[in-house]
């Protein structure tokens, strides 16, 4: 589990919890049914008109992603390309085909197999390329959602707003109403505020950097394949699939992979 996202809802949640009760509120005063259906409920049900169903209906479990850690295991992959290339110098590129039936890493595997097939480098970059972008734009299509989102919720709030003050206006010798109407149209843009700027934003930048480091990943995947066909020694290929990794990780893995 991605402990800063549980902190990061908690916390802002927590935040403003704090912030109503030591102004001398109470949360049962922040409340209200009508905004909850007009914000929460409404701008769920308008993203059906921005994006598909399937993909609306998709879109808690996009969220829910965020609760956790990606693990690309650069390591394992930095570890298992200079093995495929210290065999390759050691055997041909030919001796690798019986490497790739183990290999769970599809990507890396249909790198490695157009290397032991005598594909052009630049064929080879060119095809990983396109499968790169593929799923980057496949990334970017479910994050659109929780974005659409987020953009929507707000302005359902700020409709709730004017729904209320019109409701106020037009009720304003029945005092009894004015309080719920003025309270409609308040809160509805505070709890619009809130799954913008607590939630769906947060989120949207979390999604977005889970897509950086996979992305970061398969170029990695690519320069290795890429250095196994031109022959590259094994401390080379490592040292240029290190400089992929942030200082912190790279001296940790660089430590433990180049020890001898």
């Amino acid at each position: 589990m991605d402990i800063a996202t549980l902190i990061g809802l908690v916390g802002g949640f927590g935040m403003i919890v704090m912030a109503i009760l030591t102004s001398g509120g109470s949360i049962f005063t922040y409340l209200d049914v009508p905004s909850f259906f007009m914000t929460v409920v409404g701008s769920y049900l308008v993203l059906f008109v921005n994006v598909g169903m399937s993909d609306a209906l998709g879109v808690f479990g996009i969220m829910a992603r965020t609760m956790n850690v990606p693990n690309f295991g650069e390591k394992t992959i930095i570890t298992k390309l200079m093995s495929f290339s210290d065999k390759a110098r050691r055997e041909g590129l030919l001796a690798l085909e019986e490497e790739l039936e183990d290999l769970d890493d599809e990507f890396m595997k249909k790198g490695l197999r157009l290397v032991v097939d005598g594909t052009d480098a630049e064929v080879i970059r060119t095809l990983l390329d396109v499968e790169l972008s593929q799923m980057q734009a496949r990334h970017a299509s479910k994050i659109s959602i929780v974005d659409a989102w987020s953009k929507i919720a707000p302005g359902m709030g700020m409709l709730g707003t004017v729904t209320g003050l019109i409701a106020m206006m037009k009720n304003l010798e029945d005092k009894s109403q004015i309080g719920p109407n003025m309270a409609v149209a308040l809160i509805t843009t505070f709890y619009g505020a809130i799954m913008a700027n607590v939630v769906l934003i947060p989120m949207v930048g979390k999604l977005k950097d889970h897509d950086a480091s996979e992305t970061k990943v398969k170029e990695m995947i690519i320069e290795g394949v890429l250095s196994i066909q031109a022959g590259d020694n094994p401390r080379i290929l490592a040292l240029k699939l290190l400089s992929f990794l942030n200082p912190v990780d790279r001296k940790s893995v660089e430590a433990e992979i180049l020890k001898d």
